[in-house]
């Protein structure tokens, strides 16, 4: 939110002011005082006091902030779900709404920019760092087990033909849920080579 610039008597009356025009309370009120203003002698030549305010960042409200401007330009409606875990620094969203699909994208591809985006966005007002989780439709559970029976299913292929398998190019989070499929397995162990955003898993046998 932009700042407004509120001109009164005193500090005090701009402070009531703002509160007023901005309809929140003073623990909400961000300020800074421009001109602390005076009295003048006996009344001649006072000067108001000058603040500029705003209401305090809150964190949950950038995320919806900054999301609806993205789903705005896409002509898009959709409910955003918002939940701050201030203990541990997480932000989980969840997305709702028809055509889900598209923001959803290849593989995930466009839910991961979106989540990506919003961590840079929301961090850059933040004095602590939050990490954002961006989910719609349980896309990320699904896909979590979808990785999972495709680790087991390499795993057997590998055993079987005593051959490495490389998997498709897939981001740090999927290439996590890989290795941690795999990493209990007696006969396979698994690595990643390649440079982003082609890294990919290997499977082999182990020595």
């Amino acid at each position: 939110m932009e700042f407004i610039e509120i001109s009164a008597k005193n500090v005090d009356d701009a402070i009531t002011q703002a509160t007023v025009q901005l309809g929140i309370t003073s623990d909400q009120l961000e300020y800074e005082v421009l001109d602390k203003g005076s009295t003048g002698f006996l009344g001649i030549g006072s000067k108001n006091a000058v603040i500029k305010a705003r209401k305090k960042f809150s964190i949950d409200e950038n995320v919806v902030e900054f999301l609806s401007s993205i789903f705005d330009a896409m002509k898009m409606e959709v409910e955003i779900l918002v939940a701050v875990n201030e203990e541990e620094h997480i932000i989980e969203v969840e997305l709702k709404g028809d055509d889900m699909g598209i923001l959803i994208g290849k593989r995930g591809q466009t839910l991961d920019s979106l989540q990506y985006l919003t961590n840079l966005a929301i961090n850059k007002h933040s004095d602590e760092y939050y990490k954002v989780k961006i989910d719609t439709e349980d896309y990320r559970k699904r896909r979590k087990e979808t990785l999972e029976n495709l680790a087991k299913n390499i795993a057997y292929k590998v055993k079987r033909t005593k051959r490495p398998v490389s998997l498709e190019p897939m981001n740090p989070f999927e290439r996590r849920i890989i290795h941690s499929a795999l990493q209990n397995d007696r006969y396979v162990t698994t690595h990643s080579e390649g440079d982003e955003p082609y890294r990919h898993v290997v499977v082999t046998l182990k020595k």
